[in-house]
């Protein structure tokens, strides 16, 4: 005996169970979706082609604009899924083209927008055709993802060619190793990256170039052509490096007039390495108390009293830093709420940290141009994410 409840009593789960099952109606209603959207678009290519004509179908006319001449029939993919066999007007003199679609594209723009950030957020060539099967119930071949994102060139040749307006006060300079593949195997590949940041605080990687090593004749090209297009150096307060010796070779040419700020984290990673294990960990507390000091002259009273206290047990460790001093103290001559950005190239590090997390799936690049694509996307997405979120603690210079 089937219990029949009141209407008041009815819930959605009981409406729910007369559907049928979940993945079954959602399926359906992405299908009655597509239908309309279909529908849709070819009511309004019939309404283009009217337009175009200057009159409606089976009327005639002296002012005519050309003849129907039936239809064609193309599949489009787009955010909906496949649309199949879509009527496209055609017109005697082959002059109409829709404006929805260019000829001979079979994706929506934005099917290649999403295949290439999906390429950029790290998932691999082959599984973007896995991952964009269910969402789109069509698949992409490896090869149509490729070709997707090599669309990325031009823009990579766009960002090494824009000026630069000279308006940034402090630069950090540095490089990234990652695994190429070349006719010979496996190589290491180096890739030089300047970091910016303007009077009001904003953060920008504003380029990145391939080299072979930090050597001075490449990272004075990689200076030079900062120079060339733009940037200057009149406004820059200061350089953060992690002081290696071929960049600042290549500054004494480009910048000589630039003050330079030595990487206290990577300094200090030099004077750990000195150390005896047994001592590192007291040594290192007491030399970090130097750049936390409040003024440039407590600093080196500090430094001084750290080499009088170690010099007998650990000689090699106080020369490292006291090379060095001059230039690991010069982010104190500037605004107090500065230092913590300047003081170390780690703003441009975990950038770096972005990167790596973006190839990890991968063991290597396959060419030169896959590693401009990713360095680019990745610095595109910071770059964007960082035009409204300026550093907080930073200083208006302005």
């Amino acid at each position: 005996m089937v219990v029949v409840k009141d209407l008041t009593e009815i819930t959605v789960e009981d409406y729910w169970k007369a559907v049928k099952g979940e993945d079954e109606w959602w399926g359906e209603l992405k299908a009655q979706t597509q239908r309309l959207v279909k529908r849709l678009l070819e009511t309004v290519l019939d309404e283009e082609v009217v337009a175009q004509l200057g009159i409606d179908r089976y009327r005639r006319s002296q002012s005519r604009g050309g003849y129907r001449n039936g239809y064609r029939r193309r599949s489009l993919l787009t955010e909906f899924g496949l649309l199949e066999e879509i009527r496209v007007p055609r017109d005697r003199a082959g002059l109409y083209q829709p404006r929805v679609f260019q000829r001979y594209q079979r994706r929506q723009a934005r099917i290649n927008e999403l295949v290439r950030e999906m390429f950029l957020q790290g998932v691999s060539t082959r599984k973007v055709q896995e991952v964009a099967k269910p969402l789109l119930a069509a698949g992409i071949s490896a090869q149509t993802v490729s070709r997707i994102t090599r669309s990325l060139d031009a823009e990579v040749r766009q960002f090494h060619e824009c000026p630069f307006r000279d308006s940034y006060v402090y630069l950090l300079l540095d490089g990234i190793t990652l695994k190429v593949k070349s006719s010979t195997g496996v190589k290491k590949r180096l890739v030089l990256c300047a970091y910016s940041i303007t009077p009001g605080g904003k953060r920008e990687l504003i380029s990145f170039r391939q080299a072979t090593a930090e050597s001075e004749t490449q990272w004075e090209a990689f200076l030079r052509d900062l120079y060339d297009r733009g940037l200057t150096g009149r406004g820059l307060r200061l350089i953060s490096t992690d002081g290696c010796p071929g960049l600042h070779r290549a500054l004494d040419t480009v910048y000589p007039y630039v003050a330079r700020q030595r990487c206290w984290a990577h300094k200090l990673r030099n004077v750990s390495s000195r150390l005896l294990r047994r001592i590192q960990k007291d040594c290192l507390k007491e030399a970090k108390l130097i750049y936390l000091s409040e003024t440039k002259r407590e600093a080196i009273l500090r430094f001084r009293k750290w080499a009088s206290n170690w010099r007998s047990s650990a000689s090699g460790a106080v020369s490292c830093l006291e090379q060095d001093l001059d230039e690991l103290l010069n982010f104190l001559e500037c605004p107090r709420m500065d230092w913590i950005k300047i003081r170390t190239t780690n703003a441009i590090e975990r950038a770096f940290r972005e990167v790596r997390r973006r190839i990890r799936p991968m063991s290597c690049f396959q060419n030169s141009a896959s590693v401009d694509r990713i360095i680019y996307g990745v610095i595109s997405r910071l770059n964007k994410k960082w035009e409204t979120n300026a550093l907080n603690e930073f200083t208006h210079l302005s």
